[in-house]
C-alpha cells in the first residue's frame, strides 16, 4: 500500500489519549466476488449455495496436467469496475503465482496480480453523515489498485473430532481486490468508503456486494500517529464482512494502539481478527512483507492485453453511476442534498423513486418514498425488492393528493390500506368513501358548528390570530379528516375576521 499522506489533520476526527491527541489512519483492502457464471480460470458454476464441492473442475482440483484459461467476462468486469472508480485501465497486465500455502487451494499458489495489475489508480468520493444538523462531508479516497485473483476454498472444522473437511466450491472463484490509499481516519469514514464500493458495484452490475454469503470482504489496515506526524507500524485485521463489525474493528484497535504506545510499548506488524462477541481484536499471526510471497509471473497464462477501443466499447454500455444520479435529481427534480444521497445509495431504491416520480412533482414524490415507503420498510425488516406498495401504487396515491381527491391525511390512511391489502388507489377511495370534501357548503356549515360551539375561543382567535389553528383542527375532526385543508383554513380565518 503507497504511503501517501493526502489528507491534513481534521480536529473532530482526532482521539484524545493520556498524553494527547492521536490520529486514526485507515486503508482498505476490500474483496469483492465478480458476478460472472463461471469462475476465473474455470468452467466451473460459482452458484452460491451448492452442495460442498458440487462446483469444481479438474482445474479447480488443480489435477496433473490441467491448466488455467482466463474467463473473459471477469476481465470485463474488472475494466467495468475500473471505470466507475474513475481509475486507469492498464492495457496490459500479468497474473502472478503468489506462493502461500493455503490448506483449501489445491494447487498450492493463488493466482493473483502483482506489479502490472488491470486497474490503476482511482478515486471515490465518499459521503460521511449526516450530522446533527443533517449535512455530509464529502472525502476523497484514493484507489491505488484494483487486480483480479482467485478465491480459495473453504475449511470446515466442525464436522469431525480429528479431521477437518475441505469443500472446493469458492476456489477459483473470481475476485476483485480493491487497495485502497491511506486516506480515511475515522470507522465512520471506512464504513462510508465500503458502502460507497458496494452502490458502485451494485450499480454495475460487478458485484453483488452480499457480506453476508462472503462475495464482500474486507481486510483493514489500521495505524496510529500524532496529528500530521510519520505513519505509525499498521496492523491488519482480516476478513471483516459486516460494515457494522469494521467501525467497530478499527475503533477498539486505534485504542489499543494508542495504549501501548503512550505505557511505552512498540506496535509490532502483524495480523489481527475481530471478535464480534467480544468486541475486540486478538493477534492471528506476525505480517509477512511481499516478499514473503515469492511472486512470479505465473507460466501458464499469457500477459493480458487489450486496447482502448475495447474499453471505450465497454465504458459506453455502463449505466448512470449514484454520483451522476444524484447531481441530476438535484438539478432536474430540485432535490435536497440529502434527499438524493438517500434516494441512490441502493440501485433498485433509485429505481423505485424514478418511477414513482417520472411525470409527477419530484419533491412530493421523494417525500413519500423517503419517510413513508422506507420508514415502513425499516419497521417492517423488509427491503425495496419487497415492498407491498409498487410504484404505480404510491405514484396513483400522490396522484390522487394532486387532484385534490383526498388529502394528505387521508393519503396516509390509504398507504397504510395499501400496504397491508393492496388494491388500485383510486378504486380503494371511491369503494370506503375517502373522497376529501371540497363542497364548500358542507365545509362551511362544519366551521359554523365549531365556531358556535366554542365561543370563547373565538375571541381568544381574534386576539391571538395562531389560534385559528385549533379551529381547522376541530373542523377536520368534524369531518373525518376529509375535508380539503386549504378550504377549512381560508374560511375560518373568513369567518374570525383574521387575516
Amino acid at each position: 500500500m503507497s504511503i501517501i499522506d493526502t489528507r491534513t489533520p481534521d480536529a473532530k476526527r482526532l482521539i484524545s489519549g493520556a498524553t494527547g491527541d492521536w490520529e486514526i489512519i485507515i486503508g482498505l483492502e476490500v474483496h469483492a466476488q465478480v458476478i460472472s457464471e463461471a469462475k476465473l480460470f474455470s468452467g466451473a458454476s460459482t452458484a452460491f449455495g451448492a452442495a460442498p464441492n458440487a462446483n469444481v473442475s479438474l482445474v479447480d482440483a488443480a489435477m496433473p496436467g490441467m491448466l488455467p484459461v482466463i474467463n473473459e467476462e471477469c476481465v470485463k468486469q474488472a475494466i467495468r469496475t475500473g471505470l466507475g472508480l474513475k481509475a486507469q485501465i492498464n492495457h496490459k497486465s500479468v497474473f502472478d503465482r503468489k506462493n502461500y500455502f493455503y490448506p483449501d487451494l489445491p494447487q498450492g499458489y493463488q493466482i493473483s496480480q502483482f506489479k502490472q495489475p488491470i486497474v490503476g489508480e482511482g478515486t471515490v468520493i465518499v459521503s460521511v453523515g449526516p450530522d446533527r444538523q443533517g449535512e455530509f462531508e464529502d472525502i476523497e479516497v484514493g484507489i491505488e489498485r484494483l487486480h483480479l485473483e482467485q478465491d480459495a476454498g473453504k475449511s470446515i472444522h466442525d464436522q469431525h473430532p480429528t479431521m477437518s473437511y475441505v469443500d472446493l466450491n469458492r476456489s477459483g472463484v473470481a475476485l476483485m481486490e480493491i487497495v485502497s490509499k491511506p486516506d480515511m481516519r475515522s470507522g465512520d469514514e471506512a464504513k462510508a468508503y465500503v458502502t460507497k464500493l458496494r452502490t458502485i458495484m451494485r450499480y454495475l452490475g460487478t458485484c453483488d456486494g452480499n457480506m453476508d454469503e462472503g462475495s464482500l470482504r474486507a481486510d483493514v489496515n489500521v495505524s496510529v500517529r500524532r496529528p500530521g506526524g510519520e505513519f505509525g507500524t499498521r496492523c491488519e485485521i482480516k476478513n471483516m464482512n459486516s460494515i457494522r463489525f469494521i467501525g467497530q474493528a478499527i475503533d477498539y484497535e486505534a485504542r489499543r494502539q494508542i495504549a501501548i504506545i503512550e505505557d511505552g510499548g512498540r506496535i509490532d506488524q502483524e495480523t489481527r481478527l475481530f471478535d464480534a462477541v467480544k468486541g475486540e481484536t486478538r493477534s492471528m499471526r506476525s505480517k509477512e512483507e511481499a516478499h514473503d510471497y515469492r511472486y512470479f509471473p505465473d507460466p501458464d497464462l499469457l500477459p493480458l492485453e487489450f486496447d482502448q477501443a475495447y474499453v471505450d466499447r465497454l465504458a459506453k454500455e455502463l449505466p448512470e453511476l449514484p454520483d451522476d444520479k444524484k447531481l441530476r435529481l438535484i438539478s432536474s427534480l430540485g432535490l435536497s442534498t440529502y434527499d438524493a444521497a438517500i434516494l441512490v445509495s441502493e440501485k433498485p431504491i433509485a429505481d423505485y423513486f424514478e418511477k414513482v416520480a417520472a411525470g409527477r412533482d419530484g419533491k412530493l414524490a421523494a417525500n413519500w418514498v423517503i419517510n413513508d415507503l422506507l420508514g415502513a420498510l425499516n419497521k417492517a425488516g423488509k427491503d425495496i425488492e419487497s415492498a407491498p406498495v409498487s410504484p404505480d401504487q404510491l405514484g396513483a396515491v400522490i396522484d390522487l393528493i394532486k387532484e385534490g381527491t383526498i388529502s394528505g391525511k387521508i393519503a396516509k390512511d390509504l398507504f397504510e390500506i395499501v400496504w397491508n391489502e393492496g388494491g388500485d388507489p383510486r378504486q380503494l377511495v371511491e369503494s370506503r368513501g375517502m373522497k376529501q370534501v371540497t363542497d364548500t357548503g358542507a365545509i362551511e356549515k362544519a366551521v359554523d358548528e365549531v365556531i358556535a360551539a366554542n365561543p370563547d375561543k373565538v375571541e381568544q382567535a381574534r386576539a391571538k390570530p395562531s389560534m385559528a389553528g385549533w379551529f381547522v383542527g376541530q373542523v377536520m375532526k368534524a369531518t373525518g379528516g376529509k375535508a380539503n385543508p386549504q378550504a377549512v383554513n381560508d374560511l375560518v380565518k373568513a369567518k374570525l375576521g383574521i387575516e
